[in-house]
């Protein structure tokens, strides 16, 4: 059986804002991961660094709605595939609630109830430092867990 995990946070930024901070491929290194091979599209296999752990790994863009939603594939290099769904909401011009939820965690799996806080936690962390990115310029929490 399927399981997921999701976690939600406002930010206080217009949609679009919000959703370019994850597409661009030069404002994602400021906030979640060292840098994008490329802009995310539909379609496309964008290639993730995080130079903290000296790491790479490609997603698969699956889906792409302008503003709207992100749902990409990841962890199949290493035999856990996921699908994650990013959704954004507009409160108003200058507020959006954001959604992460990953998919495809097997219930099954003796591990299970780590990874999925493991993931949990690795969500709410993102989403933290986009928040400070966006609303307050802060472009150095990428990789204080590690420091």
């Amino acid at each position: 059986m399927d399981t997921q995990v999701t976690t939600k946070m406002k930010i206080r930024k217009s949609v679009n804002e919000v959703f370019e901070a994850i597409v661009d491929p030069v404002k994602i290194g400021n906030y979640w991961f060292s840098s994008s091979s490329e802009r995310w599209e539909q379609g496309k296999s964008v290639t993730l660094r995080y130079d903290e752990y000296e790491a790479e790994g490609v997603i698969n863009i699956l889906e792409v709605e302008e503003s709207k939603k992100i749902v990409f594939s990841w962890g199949a290099e290493h035999g856990e595939e996921s699908v994650v769904t990013i959704t954004l909401k507009k409160l108003d011009d200058k507020s959006t609630i954001i959604e992460v939820t990953e998919s495809g965690l097997r219930e099954d799996d003796p591990e299970i109830v780590n990874k999925m806080i493991g993931q949990k936690e690795g969500w709410v962390y993102m989403l933290s430092c986009l928040k400070g990115y966006l609303e307050y310029g802060v472009k150095d929490l990428r990789a204080s867990l590690i420091h």
